[in-house]
């Protein structure tokens, strides 16, 4: 079993949450609610594995806040 970070935002327009893996070209996906979220983005995740262990580009190391005056 493999473990992946996923950044989540959610769409003002339309109020889907969307998410993709840094790095891992292709593993992007939407849903209504956080947990469709996570089914499809694991469904998404699974097809581009078929492959093998898929090489990132990036590895996710995390967020910082930025203060600007």
């Amino acid at each position: 079993m493999h473990t992946y970070t996923a950044v989540v935002e959610r769409c003002k327009e339309t109020g889907l949450y969307v998410g993709y893996v840094p790095g891992f070209p292709g593993a992007h996906s939407q849903g209504q609610t956080l947990d469709e979220l996570n089914t499809n983005l694991r469904e998404v995740i699974a097809m581009l594995s078929e492959e093998g262990e898929p090489r990132l580009e990036a590895e996710f190391i995390g967020v910082q806040t930025v203060k600007v005056a």
